[in-house]
């Protein structure tokens, strides 16, 4: 079964086919960083209309990439929950649009859901040459997943069946990356300007707090990255009032580093601590990580580290936003749920996967 998937959740506009949700033909990724870079972030306005000029393509070279025609196509699954509105739109429409004009099943896809099935997919066409899994993961499965708008730990018994059991109270870590990134004057995204900055510093030059919370698997980042910020101001001579925005300018380039080097080390122990108590209580059969920030080397070192079992690591080509997670899980969830109506069919940007 050929699953056309297509994501446009944030800022990277994909396509991709996958074969029985193991076999990637095609992987398209048009990437808007560049446009957002220059703003610190993402513009959801700009994000759209990027979007738009784009879709037809990236879908039209996922089916030339994969070698197929929309005969060979079985299915389309597409993101509509989370992300940003006007992104959602762009995607979903396009989907729907396709699905009616080729008389195409149509599947809606969570995206947080779908970064975990990156390491579901083991096999590749021949024109593809990424390092992929060996082995697809077995049941139950722990997943820690990671990126800048989500920090949880979900635990899978089978295929849409799973409960969240641990998750940020405030910050997500790559939102933490992003945002002492910021306070040292390090370009966005955080995640690998923070990772490219740390292999020049000590993780121990600063001593940096893990928060203690009430739930035993939930993680905290809003401290650390008061922490940071406070650390920083005294590093450079002045007191709580001065302005975050401002302290670049006076950040040498081993107080970055170092600092880099002492946050990454503390946010990734916080995942890692909490990882290894849920696999202690749960005792999973397989462990994966999933997101953007899954393409950390420092938390790859760390959880393989602490876990007892080898952990077969997705690519992290299928780390970031990309649809071939979309894909993956379009066909398991074609085993499971019956198609969305395209005429039905409505984006939910604040949905959580509880929710389902």
């Amino acid at each position: 079964m050929r699953i056309l998937g297509i994501e446009s959740s944030c800022d990277e506009t994909a396509a991709s086919i996958v074969e029985d949700g193991e076999r990637l033909l095609s992987n398209v990724v048009n990437s808007q960083i560049d446009i957002h870079a220059e703003y610190g972030g993402v513009i959801p306005e700009i994000a759209a209309r990027s979007h738009l000029e784009v879709i037809n393509p990236v879908i039209k070279k996922a089916l030339s990439d994969a070698n197929c025609t929309w005969d060979d196509i079985d299915a389309i699954a597409v993101t509509y929950a989370p992300g940003l509105i006007g992104s959602l739109l762009i995607g979903s429409l396009a989907a729907r649009t396709l699905a009616i004009i080729h008389h195409k099943p149509l599947y809606k896809i969570h995206h947080v859901e779908a970064h975990v099935y990156a390491n579901f997919i083991n096999q590749q066409s021949g024109n593809l040459f990424l390092s992929l899994p060996k082995k697809q993961p077995s049941f139950p499965l722990l997943s820690l997943i990671v990126s800048g708008g989500h920090s949880q730990l979900v635990l899978f018994q089978n295929h849409g069946d799973y409960q969240l059991i641990g998750q940020t109270q405030d910050d997500a870590v790559g939102e933490a990356f992003d945002k002492v990134a910021k306070i040292l004057g390090l370009p966005y995204p955080g995640g690998p300007s923070i990772s490219k900055a740390a292999k020049l510093g000590d993780p121990h030059a600063f001593h940096l707090p893990i928060a203690k919370l009430s739930g035993e698997y939930d993680f905290s980042f809003s401290g650390l990255k008061t922490a940071v910020l406070r650390a920083v101001q005294r590093e450079v001579g002045k007191d709580f009032t001065f302005p975050s925005h401002e302290l670049p300018g006076l950040v040498d380039d081993e107080l970055r580093h170092n600092m880099a080097a002492s946050f990454q080390f503390t946010a990734i122990k916080t995942l890692v601590d909490k990882t290894r108590q849920a696999y202690d209580d749960f005792q999973p059969a397989s462990v994966v990580i999933a997101g953007g920030v899954a393409a950390n080397q420092e938390l790859r070192h760390q959880l393989s580290a602490a876990l007892p079992l080898s952990i077969d690591y997705a690519p992290i080509q299928l780390c970031t936003d990309n649809a071939a997670m979309i894909a993956a899980l379009g066909y398991y969830r074609a085993q499971i749920d019956q198609p969305t109506n395209p005429y039905d069919l409505e984006v939910q940007p604040s949905l959580s996967m509880t929710s389902i």
